[in-house]
């Protein structure tokens, strides 16, 4: 495939997964992190500029760099995913006339998501530096006082 046809892809990528992580910071039914995480990732493969742009952007550049760097989701965003995915286990038991394989197949894969989101760390913690263990010191030994 030509270059320029696979960056044309990357930046149409980008761009629909922005697209949609954007209309999600308004829609509450909507992830906004997970598309620009991966409008990022077209972004890097079609223009720099643009990735640059998302990855300082002040709204949504810095959840994308702690993911980036730390591989680090937020509790707030922990909370909304997993509340979200409940809602949206309920409505599909209780109000759908979806088969009950498919109920059971979009559950399954909302769980792993559960699972996957709640095992990522919440904040950034210091790398541990082993320290090498201190000798301990000889006492001194006393010494007898002079005479007067």
């Amino acid at each position: 495939m030509k270059q320029k046809t696979k960056r044309l892809l990357y930046l149409t990528f980008g761009w629909t997964m922005f697209t949609l992580g954007f209309v999600g910071a308004f829609l509450p039914v909507l992830p906004t992190t997970p598309f620009m995480i991966l409008a990022l990732w077209g972004f890097s493969n079609g223009s720099e500029t643009i990735h640059d742009w998302l990855y300082n952007h002040p709204r949504f550049g810095p959840a994308l760099q702690d993911w980036d760097q730390y591989r680090m989701i937020p509790v707030k965003a922990k909370i909304t995913a997993v509340t979200m995915m409940t809602i949206s286990a309920t409505y599909l038991i209780f109000f759908s006339d979806i088969p009950n394989f498919a109920i059971i197949l979009a559950i399954g894969l909302m769980a792993y998501g559960a699972i996957y989101v709640l095992t990522k760390p919440s904040r950034y913690v210091e790398p541990q530096v082993p320290q090498e263990p201190q000798q301990e010191k000889e006492p001194k030994p006393a010494t007898p006082p002079e005479a007067p």
